[in-house]
């Protein structure tokens, strides 16, 4: 079995990519198309607005994760925050990544409080793609550093 060596987590704000989306949607490590029925069923049982990030939120949010991983001694090679999803490129840690994630959704949350944020913050889960050699792994990374202004 090959090592892993680092991961890529995709996690959303709360009611910005529901499943169903015209943009396709993740469930269970596999990609769907849209289903506009299910979108709009999923947007008419949402508890509360969708949450969008702000400039100035994100900025907060970034620090929130680098501080949590020096924390939890986990070393991010790349991060992007955007206005609805946070991209995350790490190396591998003897932590299971659900613990991490959680841990990261925590800081953010935590930071945020701040800001007065008040409701969800994150769209339950995340999405993980795993890293087992170097070019996957600068893959990833590349993709995240390109994704948005707010990135290491």
């Amino acid at each position: 079995m090959a090592k892993t060596l680092g991961y890529m987590i995709t996690f959303t704000t709360f009611g910005t990519w529901l499943q169903g989306d015209r943009r396709g949607y993740v469930k269970d490590g596999k990609i769907h198309p849209k289903n506009k029925n299910l979108e709009q069923a999923n947007m008419q049982s949402q508890s509360q607005d969708a949450v969008l990030l702000t400039t100035n939120q994100q900025i907060t949010a970034r620090k929130a994760i680098l501080d949590e991983a020096a924390a939890q001694h986990q070393r991010i090679l790349a991060l992007a925050i955007n206005s609805n999803h946070v991209h995350i490129v790490a190396e591998n840690t003897s932590k299971p990544i659900n613990e991490m994630v959680a841990y990261y959704k925590k800081a953010v949350r935590l930071a945020l409080k701040d800001t007065r944020h008040s409701g969800k913050l994150w769209t339950k889960g995340y999405d993980k793609r795993f890293c087992f050699d170097k070019t996957t792994l600068a893959q990833k990374v590349k993709y995240v550093q390109n994704h948005n202004t707010h990135n290491i």
